[in-house]
């Protein structure tokens, strides 16, 4: 109910305020598990992609955010949950595995943190390695506009300033114990990176 709610009156935000144009949402699966997975340069990105896709998308986020009791329960009604960063989160782990067998959408960061140029950071191995070992598809999207500086001077009725566009899903290859496993974890982040960054300039 919150979700719908929240999704409805962002969408309508954007529309009206920036513009807000979205491509590609024939390639999000109409159902079964999947993995989102997109550049991060704005707090407003999980927005503008929870907003952008057809389905209903759980999110990582950063522990920090919920320490605070009515962010916290604000962030779990729009289906959030916390990941504390720079170590082996167990629960965050147990969480995603458990939307992915429940058939539901994922959505992550590979970058791990916001851009603060906007530029491709380094991706980080989770999303490559939940694929390869559940064989969850990974969708890449692109987010562009989103930045406070490049909303700057905006005028209404030019091209829409919040952009979202999805690729096409990208399915893991099994690979085997040990050293084929991170070899092809890495593999798999890089070619994630790669199209994003793809999307990014069609965006």
């Amino acid at each position: 109910m919150l979700y719908s709610l929240a999704k409805f009156l962002m969408i309508t935000y954007m529309s009206v305020v920036f513009g807000f144009k979205v491509t590609g949402q024939e390639n999000v699966p109409e159902a079964g598990p999947v993995i989102i997975v997109a550049n991060h340069a704005s707090a407003f990105d999980p927005i503008a992609l929870g907003c952008a896709c057809p389905r209903q998308i759980s999110f990582m986020a950063k522990a920090e955010l919920f320490d605070n009791p009515v962010s916290a329960a604000l962030l779990r009604g729009l289906h959030a949950f916390p990941v504390r960063r720079g170590r082996v989160d167990r629960e965050a782990y147990r969480q995603s595995m458990d939307i992915l067998k429940a058939g539901g959408v994922l959505g992550m960061f590979p970058e791990g943190t916001r851009s603060a140029t906007g530029e491709l950071q380094e991706a980080h191995p989770g999303a490559a390695r939940f694929a390869i070992q559940t064989g969850t598809p990974v969708l890449p999207a692109a987010i562009v506009g989103t930045i406070a500086k490049h909303r700057k001077g905006m005028k209404r009725f030019r091209e829409p300033l919040v952009r979202v566009v999805f690729g096409k899903p990208i399915w893991p290859k099994a690979a085997g114990p040990g050293r084929a496993v991170r070899e092809e974890t890495e593999k798999l982040a890089g070619e994630i990176m790669q199209i994003i960054s793809e999307l990014m300039i069609t965006a």
